[in-house]
């Protein structure tokens, strides 16, 4: 008689969602330049049931947290990890923007090694589609 295989991380986090009754959770991605746009996928998401989680802010922007070139560094790093775990906490992924850059390339690729399901408001930068 075959024994039942241990839950993996993923299926314990997907049947606790299940159990708490969770709505289904997007992660916004993309350049935080487009924060407006980002701030309307927000809205729209929600108002259509979902859980949604998204940079928290733009690092581009002045600010005295980040005006110390190291501490910058550091923080930038901190929170491309925190970002990772908004996707592997995600149900899915929405890229907001017109322009894919290292960073949101990088998150796409990561959310795909994890299967996770993508959108994308501008569909023709995904680079996962085929030009020609």
């Amino acid at each position: 008689m075959p024994y039942p295989q241990p839950l993996t991380p993923e299926n314990q986090l997907a049947d606790a969602k299940k159990q708490l009754s969770l709505p289904p959770i997007v992660v916004i991605c993309g350049s935080t330049r487009f924060m407006t746009e980002m701030t309307e996928a927000d809205l729209r998401e929600t108002k259509a049931g979902k859980i949604v989680v998204k940079p928290g802010f733009d690092m581009k922007s002045p600010n005295e947290l980040w005006s110390d070139p190291v501490e910058a560094e550091a923080l930038k790093v901190q929170l491309g990890d925190l970002h990772r775990a908004k996707i592997r906490l995600a149900d899915e992924v929405l890229v907001v923007g017109d322009y894919i850059g290292d960073s949101t390339r990088a998150e796409i690729a990561y959310a795909r090694s994890l299967g996770k399901p993508l959108r994308f408001t501008h569909p023709e930068v995904d680079p996962g589609t085929p030009r020609g």
